[in-house]
């Protein structure tokens, strides 16, 4: 198919705008890129008026934001709501989030009596959750900041490809995107600092590939307030933007020096500042000769990679410099011999979302102009490709629980354990272990099962497993605490709470 039929069919390439004045560097968007309706085309009267503004393209990106804000808050929600919890993230976070709400430290119990959480990860941006939980004291509140965050991040996404790929090719990159397997394994799985990391990172990416040089700096450099690694990311945004515009030289080498110096002097100052050893605890994950494991093998880190490549676009990414935003957050994975780094579980490939779908848009909007018509038919057909594989991979990952009633229903024995955990008094000290500390972190002060360093709680609660029974419970409280006495003091199914009835 030639390019103007191409373009007729709504699959054109996007031709730079030099004969209109375009500054280099930056895009103009295809001749099929959406455009509002002439106002000699628009419906008469208010009412359709009103409606047509409705379903203008430009709020396509917004529309699909909200979509997917219900679904990954709805599959959130019931999954705590049912006590699905599936670590001690979510109240590693909330303990941080509940000191600054009180105008206080992120003092995180769960790390060790009195542990300040800059001493551990470097994540300052949660301040900015302190307000919103000031109000609603909830990990419910994590949870759907969470999902509003990860749903924003969609927009520059579903946004981008509309401008260059065309209406349609958009909307479906962008369903790929909010449907990607990344996105939805940390969704999830509780909630991390890096949901802030993703709209700070496609929001970058989408001034960098339309050529606003100045707004991707801007955006690109908060990321070293969300964790102390992402300021190398930061510099890799920064050496996009130096290969794609050598007029931006001042502005790419500020960010370059920015994220490298951030990054040098939070892991070699701010974080052993704020650890009680002086020290970056994360430095033995990295290496292959560590006391924590092997070194993973290229197996498994091939296998990552062909997992965040091809079925989220075909590949065609390598073709876009833009890829090499990915490269830091894949880079200290590889000389990590901690095993949970890898594969597709957890929340660490979500990062990596943004950066290789705005990648495969720009490499899109290229191959739609190559002279290779083989090229300009994969650009063409990719869009459609990458959204079925989507969908066709969604049938085996979280979202597709929304569709089973089960989901929906809060089992009796999770009913009768909410009514045992809530006679824990507002205020008491706890020692609790995974699904009971999620819901007592807001109004109590939480410990580790194991780690008090010398506390003796006012109470535990903890969740029987493996042939336990609150009996050993009690007696192993007792070794934990020598001098204080403990007893049961309710069970609801496999749960189980103790109070302590003598000692200090």
């Amino acid at each position: 198919m030639d390019t103007a039929a191409a373009t007729a069919a709504g699959a054109g390439p996007a031709v730079p705008g030099t004969a209109t004045g375009t500054p280099p560097g930056q895009r103009t968007a295809p001749p099929d890129a959406p455009r509002d309706a002439p106002r000699d085309a628009q419906p008469a009267g208010p009412g359709p008026r009103r409606l047509a503004g409705w379903r203008a393209p430009r709020l396509d990106p917004w529309w699909l934001a909200a979509l997917l804000f219900a679904a990954y808050a709805t599959l959130s929600l019931l999954r705590h709501l049912t006590m699905g919890t599936a670590s001690w993230d979510l109240g590693i976070f909330e303990q941080a989030v509940r000191g600054y709400a009180h105008l206080g430290a992120p003092i995180v119990d769960l790390k060790g009596p009195g542990t300040n959480v800059l001493g551990d990860h470097f994540s300052p941006v949660l301040i900015l959750l302190a307000p919103l939980y000031r109000l609603l004291p909830s990990p419910l509140t994590l949870l759907t900041a969470q999902a509003a965050l990860f749903a924003l991040s969609s927009v520059p996404v579903t946004r981008t490809a509309a401008r260059y790929l065309g209406r349609a090719r958009g909307l479906a990159l962008g369903v790929a995107y909010g449907l990607s397997w990344g996105l939805q394994k940390a969704i999830d799985f509780d909630f991390h600092e890096i949901a802030f990391a993703l709209p700070l990172l496609a929001f970058a990416l989408e001034a960098v590939v339309r050529g606003r040089w100045t707004a991707a700096v801007c955006w690109a450099a908060p990321l070293v307030l969300v964790k102390e690694d992402l300021g190398v990311t930061a510099a890799a945004v920064g050496v996009v933007v130096l290969i794609r515009a050598r007029q931006a030289l001042p502005l790419a080498v500020a960010l370059i020096g920015f994220g490298l110096a951030a990054t040098a002097v939070t892991l070699g100052v701010i974080i052993p500042g704020f650890n009680g050893t002086g020290s970056y605890d994360y430095w033995t994950k990295l290496g292959g000769d560590g006391a924590q494991g092997p070194a993973i093998g290229a197996g498994e880190a091939l296998h990552t990679l062909l997992w965040v490549l091809l079925p989220t676009t075909g590949l065609l990414a390598l073709r876009s410099p833009l890829l090499l935003a990915a490269v830091p957050t894949l880079g200290w994975r590889f000389v990590s011999h901690e095993p949970h780094y890898w594969g597709i579980d957890w929340h660490y490939n979500a990062v990596l979302m943004p950066v290789v779908f705005l990648a495969l848009v720009d490499a899109l909007e290229r191959a739609g102009r190559s002279p290779r018509p083989w090229l300009r038919s994969l650009a063409g057909q990719l869009p459609a490709a990458a959204v079925a594989a989507a969908l066709a991979l969604t049938t085996a990952l979280p979202l597709a629980r929304l569709t089973e009633p089960a989901t929906y229903r809060i089992p009796p024995e999770v009913t009768a354990a909410e009514r045992l955990l809530a006679t824990v008094p507002d205020g008491a000290s706890v020692e609790a272990d995974i699904r009971p500390l999620s819901r007592l972190v807001s109004r109590t002060r939480v410990f580790w099962i194991g780690d008090t360093r010398g506390i003796a709680p006012d109470y535990v609660a903890v969740q029987l497993g493996e042939g336990r029974t609150a009996a050993q419970v009690r007696t192993e409280a007792g070794q934990r605490h020598p001098g204080a006495r403990y007893a049961v003091s309710g069970t609801a199914g496999d749960f189980v709470v103790l109070r302590r009835v003598s000692g200090p």
